[in-house]
Order: structure tokens, then sequence, then C-alpha cells
């Protein structure tokens, strides 16, 4: 895992602590820190020159990857401190750089957010340090409360060994109970008093006091306001996409160490689905970016490796479709295609119980790691995946009611027909969309406080049986996901005491004023959040040594790319498919399989309920004693007779049984965890959640 960590105004007596394996970019008096395995690249440093103020690299110029580890502290002309500290995969110029420099001295923060690439930024000028995270929650930020000043990382864990915090056993139950609400998760994490900084934030500290500031421009709010002209916005998906795939090929070429499992150069997924082929295939098609370098294994020549997963125990259906057509576009002599098997040890939850790795937060990634782990094995140093594209690009339910709200009532149609012949609803398909109309008329007309407010009665009142909950099909799906806020799928198995909290929790949000914005825009955001969360948590259980992987589609400049696209064009049946295909056809690629953009949901919720009926009886001991059960948030007979319905075939949420697994491991995994981030002479070891997990106190 690799992390970036500093403090503002840290008392002397405890600048003799310092994290572990860390290579210092900058010292007192607001020292910053990288550590674990940056590349060179992937460190950049620039800051101004002393004299006429102009910014130049830290090791008097050089080339991207300069980082001036061993460099002097810059000034501006007036004397102050004046650098920034860019860490990941960002294709700026140094010159760009020196212009962000610039713009951000004079309150421009945003400039720092517009170059491709997935990165973090940080930003000092004198005693003012600005550090900025992304639009998606990819590239979080944390901090706490330290010797009388501020501490940050983009990481959770290292901060709460710094303050040796306590587990926040509310705010599990909130993600338990409200996964992706962020009226219930607030800017909390499972260590107590470590605070998240908000996508599309920046945590500005003066003098050690933190202040959080939004840097993204607020949609408008304008009822019947013009709509953006759709060829436009997906022309501006498809540069910002091959710009993203760009700027990782861009970057020198990275050969792991003998014995280790990436192989050398750039890999893609290619798993037949519209995201990963999109990337692999504008990977592969860029003039001048070779994949591979000459002479490495059977990959080399410059060709692209695209990896595809053939699931043979749960052989067959959609998954042989996808196969097909993964085959059909590796035909491209750009391609170098590698099948990779799995059976029954590739399923969900397998290998679960082992000592994996410990992750920064609990995900449902936790229970699909190993599966993954066997494909990215396969797979370049440097892998695309194809992650966040669902989230960037399809259409909440909830924005339903934003058309209502611009008048767009005619656009609800075509998606209604399609959820009726999604569940094959024949006979009753003439009143689905009258269905879908009253829905987002509700929620159209249903105030935040007032929707905040329903969703904490229905956890007081454990109401989750209602009309549209549940494991149904796609149009019951659709319709309980038009509200502002609900219960998440493991809400039903958490104990009274657990979802009285957590109503606490939604009752204040809404009752605090402030702008929210329209209803699909917001949960739309929300959901993105969360699956930014949970592929951080999946890049570190999935970890391939020496790999790093890249999911362009949560990027901020494809990420504002795609919210540029008019709602009417998203709601439309097949809209994510249709936007790639032409993203692709804008990029000189028009050969493709039939049935290319096929749902592949179908065949992840097959291998879902196949892993969990193969490690039943493992599920069940874990939940013998559990912890969860110990914080005070669940019972532990009602979650194994969960296990043994649902792996008998019986309707029940899997996700939210996969929440209430994935939980359980990372905290067995965190308190069997022995040692620290940090080390120093003026302290012993200093380690999270020491005390062990405390009961859930109302």
């Amino acid at each position: 895992m690799r992390w970036l960590v500093g403090w503002s105004s840290a008392a002397a007596a405890e600048r003799t602590v310092m994290p572990v394996g860390a290579q210092i970019l900058w010292g007192d008096p607001d020292p910053l820190w990288a550590v674990g395995d940056w590349r060179p690249d992937e460190v950049r440093l620039i800051e101004a020159e002393p004299r006429n103020g102009y910014p130049t690299n830290a090791n008097g110029g050089g080339g991207p990857g300069s980082n001036g580890r061993n460099g002097r502290n810059g000034h501006d002309a007036s004397g102050s401190i004046a650098r920034l500290a860019v860490l990941g995969r960002c294709h700026a110029s140094d010159s760009e750089l020196r212009v962000g420099l610039f713009a951000a001295r004079g309150g421009a923060l945003r400039h720092l957010t517009n170059w491709p690439g997935s990165y973090t930024a940080v930003l000092q000028i004198g005693r003012r340090v600005t550090v900025l995270g992304d639009l998606a929650g990819a590239r979080p930020v944390f901090h706490t409360r330290w010797a009388h000043g501020t501490a940050y990382a983009t990481a959770a864990l290292p901060l709460a060994d710094l303050t040796e915090a306590a587990l926040d056993v509310t705010h599990l139950a909130a993600f338990l109970a409200c996964p992706d609400s962020p009226e219930a998760l607030g800017d909390g994490t499972p260590y107590a008093g470590v605070r998240r900084v908000p996508p599309g934030h920046a945590l500005i500290l003066r003098d050690g006091a933190p202040q959080i500031a939004d840097y993204e421009p607020s949609a408008s709010l304008v009822v019947g306001a013009p709509t953006a002209d759709a060829d436009r916005a997906i022309a501006g998906v498809r540069d910002a996409l091959v710009d993203a795939v760009r700027a990782r090929l861009s970057q020198p070429r990275y050969v792991p160490e003998p014995g280790e499992d990436p192989a050398p150069g750039v890999g893609a997924d290619l798993s037949g689905g519209a995201a990963s082929a999109t990337l692999a295939l504008l990977a592969a098609g860029l003039p001048g970016m070779p994949g591979t370098p000459l002479g490495h294994g059977a990959a080399s020549g410059q060709r692209l490796l695209a990896v595809t997963f053939n699931d043979l125990a749960t052989g067959g259906g959609s998954g042989t479709a996808e196969l097909e057509r993964a085959r059909s576009m590796a035909a491209d002599p750009r391609l170098h295609h590698v099948v990779v098997t799995g059976g029954e040890e590739a399923l969900p939850y397998a290998d679960l119980l082992d000592n994996g790795p410990l992750t920064d937060e609990p995900g449902p990634s936790l229970v699909i790691a190993e599966r993954h782990r066997r494909r990215l094995a396969a797979g370049g140093a440097d892998h695309f995946v194809g992650h966040g594209a669902r989230q960037v690009l399809d259409a909440h339910p909830a924005r339903l009611a934003d058309l209502l709200m611009d008048r767009h009532r005619w656009q609800l149609r075509r998606p209604a027909t399609a959820l009726a012949r999604a569940d094959g609803l024949s006979g009753r398909s003439a009143l689905v969309p009258f269905t879908v109309y009253r829905a987002a008329r509700r929620l159209a007309r249903t105030s935040y406080q007032q929707g905040v407010e329903d969703a904490a009665a229905q956890l007081m009142e454990r109401r989750f049986d209602g009309p549209f909950a549940g494991p149904g099909g796609a149009l019951s799906a659709s319709l309980a996901a038009l509200t502002w806020c609900r219960p998440g799928p493991a809400a039903r198995w958490l104990t009274g005491e657990a979802l009285a909290e957590v109503s606490v929790r939604l009752a204040d949000a809404a009752a605090r004023p402030g702008p929210v914005g329209r209803p699909g825009e917001r949960r739309a955001r929300a959901v993105l959040a969360r699956h930014a969360a949970d592929h951080r948590v999946f890049e570190q259980a999935a970890e391939v040594r020496s790999q790093r992987l890249h999911a362009p589609f949560l990027d901020n400049q494809v990420v504002r790319a795609c919210r540029a696209l008019p709602e009417a064009l998203r709601v439309q049946p097949g809209a994510r498919a249709s936007v790639l295909r032409d993203v692709l056809a804008g990029a000189g690629i028009r050969d493709l399989p039939a049935g290319w953009g096929a749902n592949s949901m179908a065949s992840a919720a097959v291998a879902g309920r196949a892993g969990l009926r193969a490690a039943v009886g493992d599920l069940v001991d874990l939940f013998d004693a559990p912890l969860l059960a110990d914080a005070g948030l669940i019972e532990a007979r009602v979650v194994r007779k969960a296990l043994r319905a649902a792996a008998s075939g019986e309707a029940l949420p899997l996700d939210g049984l996969a929440d209430l697994v994935a939980t359980e491991v990372w905290l067995r995994r965190l308190l069997a965890r022995r040692g620290s981030c940090w080390t120093g002479t003026a302290v012993p070891e200093q380690r999270a959640v020491a005390g062990g997990v405390h009961r859930l106190s109302l």
C-alpha cells in the first residue's frame, strides 16, 4: 500500500515520530512524506525560485519524474515557501505544473485537478497547506487532530495508528445500514477521530487549523435549463478517455523484478463487457504507444496484454458469451490474449478466512479479492480495469425524478418500457410506465428533509420488506432506488440498537440546512463515492506486488466529461454501451462483435451464490462468535440462519450478506495485526484499536 502523510503545526516534542519506510519530500515546519513502493516517475515536486518567484523543479530541472527528495525549500518573491507535490499518474508536463502552482497561489485550486490521470496534489504556500482529493473518491484524503495541529494522509489507518484511535462502532453500523448514504456515513471512518475529506473537496490547513473547501462548482438548479448537446458531450467523453489512457501509456515502462507475477509493460482486462473492452481497444490503438517492451516473453513485440477470466465453476450462459466476445476482439493483432481459468478455488469467498492483507477500510470487494488476484497476476505491471464505468455513465433511477423536475416527462417512456421487458412483465407491461412515472413524481415532490426522515423511520420500524424491497427484478430494484435515502441490503440483519444509532444520524442530517441539489444527481454522486471507496479496498485486497491498477473511468476529467452527458441520454436503455460504442467509433474502432455491451451482472450474481454455497460451512463458523456481535451490531444466530438459507437458494440479498462477511473478516484482520505505521524514540509503538472491540452504547 502506498500513501502520503504530513502534518501542520505539530508540537516539537512529537516530531521525533516518523512513518515507517518513508521518503521525505519536504521537512519542517510542515513535513510531508511518501510511504511505500512509489516509482520514481510517480512522485513529482515543483518549488518556487527564491529570487524571482518562478517555480522550478526541486532538483533544478529535469524530466517529469523528478521527485526532489533531496531538494531545498522553495520560496516565492516574498520569501514564503511555495511548492507543489503531485503523487500518482499525472500527465501534466513540468511547465503545466508550474502554471498550476501559480494558479493555485491565486486561489484557483480546481486548476490542480484538471490534468489527465489519477493523482493527489499537495500545495504549500507559506504555512498554508492544501491537499486535494479527487471527484470520485478513489484518491481520498483523511485528517485528524494531533499534537495541537492536524495530521493528514491518503490512508486512514496510519492516522489511526498515530492517534491510537479506537474503533468507531457507530460508523460501522452506518456503513452496514446505509452504505451509500452520506447522511448516515458523514465524514467519518472506522477509526474514531479520523475524518474523510468528501470527494470534490480540498483540505486546507492554516497553522494547523483544518478547513474543508469545495473546488468543484455546483450544478445548476434552474428548472428547464437548456440541455447539453449529446454529440458534443460524447466527444468530450472520448477525448477524456483517450487522454486518460495516454497518461498511463506515456509513462516509462516498468519491468518487475525476477520472480514477481505481473508481466512487463501494460495490460488490460478484456472481459467481453463494454468498459474493459473500450480501455483495451483504446490502449492498443493509440499510435506510438507500445504496450509491452520488446524482448520480454510471449507478449513481446509492443502488443497490449489482454487478460480474460474464464469461470469454469459457473461456466455456460452469459459467461460463455462474454468469453466468445473477448476472443473475437482479441483477434486484433495489436493484442496478446491470455485466458485465465478458475474453478471453485476462484469463486467469491474463496480463501477468505486465511490471513489476507489488511485493507484501510472494510468493503464488499474483500469477498472477491482472491478471485480477481488470480486474473491480475497474469496481467501487466500497469493494468487497466473498467471499474467505475457503470457509476459514471449509467443513470441512477432517481435521475428520472430530475427529468420530471426539468419538465421532460416524455423521456420516461423508453426506460420504463425497458424495465418491463427486462422482468418479462408482458401481462402488466402497460401499467409499468405509469408505475415508474408515479414513483418518480413522488420523489420529485418529496423534499430532501422528508426523504431522509422517511429513511430514518424505516430503520426504526424495521421496514425492509416493502413493495419494492428485496432481491426482486430490475423494475423492483429501480423503484426502490427512487428515494433520497434508503437502507442498505445488510440493514435487515442489524440489531435494533444499531439501527437506532443510524436513525439518529439520519434525523440529525435532515435537520441541518444547506443546499442538497437534485435527488438523482445527489444519489448518483453518493453511489459513485461508495464504489470508488470499494475500489480502494479492491486495489489493496487483490494487490499483486509491483503492479499498478488503473481505472480511467474514475479520473477527474473522465468523471467531469460523463457528468456533462444529457440526462435524457443517460436514462435510455443501453446508454452506456451506446456511448462507449460512439467513443470507439470516434477513435476509429468500429468492428465490434455481436452482443457487445451486454449486461454482465447476471454472471456475477451466479458466481456469488455459487461461492456462498461452496463456503457456507466456513462462513457459518466465522459467525459462531463474531466480533460484530461483540460490538452489538448483529445477533450471530440470525446471520448464521441467513447464510444457510441463502446457500440453499432462498431469495435473500446476497450483497447484504457479503457486506457482513467482509466487515467481520476485516475486523479480525485488524485485531490480529501486529506492528505500527510509525516509529520514533519519543513514543512506544502506536497502534490503532489496541483496546479491541467495544460494544455499541446508546
